[in-house]
């Protein structure tokens, strides 16, 4: 190495910063109450275009069907031999859109799954701190379920809302098992064009209804 360039690079070294390699602080976390989690998930979701009514566990069917019957809709998605979909096979009505169970695998009805309207899921909680909801695909619920409708429709069990991410993987021991792609939802699909403007409802559900039960 030249002299030249073993000075250059040794004036470099004495005026680069020194990396800091000292463990940062946790930041402080703040436990909010049941009823705070659901006003602040709410507003935040809200902000983001999804529909989102509080109701409770005796009468989250009643309030579905009030939102059902206020859209023109083909079919319901739903999982047959979940607590959801038995419940909605109980109490169902002639007047409202059929029920479809998934209840095949998809390459024996991808056709029929893409030409249904609404789709209606459980979820595994929420997110107060930034206004998303949990979504644990099972082979009973799987993603598809949630992706391909235009309407998404998602129960949310209050109790089940976390302050965090960090605290929701803590509380639900994230590490003993998670399904292949675990994720969070704010609101409908949306996309940014080059010029940063934001579009809903462009890949994936155009609307999101999340049903959120407060016993």
């Amino acid at each position: 190495m030249s002299n030249a360039r073993a000075n250059i690079l040794a004036r470099l070294r004495a005026v680069a910063p020194q990396a800091d390699t000292s463990i940062p602080e946790p930041a402080p976390t703040v436990e909010l109450s049941r009823s705070d989690k659901v006003a602040r998930l709410k507003r935040l979701m809200e902000a983001m275009h999804a529909e989102v009514y509080v109701t409770d566990r005796g009468n989250w069917t009643t309030v579905l069907k009030d939102v059902l019957r206020q859209r023109s809709l083909n079919g319901l998605l739903y999982a047959p031999t979940t607590p959801i979909g038995t419940t909605l096979s109980e109490t169902w009505e002639s007047d409202l859109p059929p029920l479809v169970g998934y209840d095949q695998v998809v390459e024996q009805s991808k056709e029929r799954l893409f030409g249904i309207d609404a789709g209606i899921t459980s979820t595994k909680g929420g997110l107060a701190d930034v206004g998303a909801l949990i979504l644990w695909p099972t082979p009973h619920e799987p993603r598809l379920m949630s992706l391909a409708p235009a309407v998404h429709i998602a129960v949310l069990d209050a109790a089940n809302i976390h302050d965090s991410l960090a605290d929701a993987i803590a509380r639900e021991r994230w590490q003993d098992g998670m399904p292949t792609n675990a994720l969070l939802i704010s609101g409908p699909s949306k996309t940014a064009d080059i010029e940063l403007v934001l579009t809903f409802g462009v890949h994936g559900p155009k609307e999101l209804i999340v049903l959120i039960l407060d016993d």
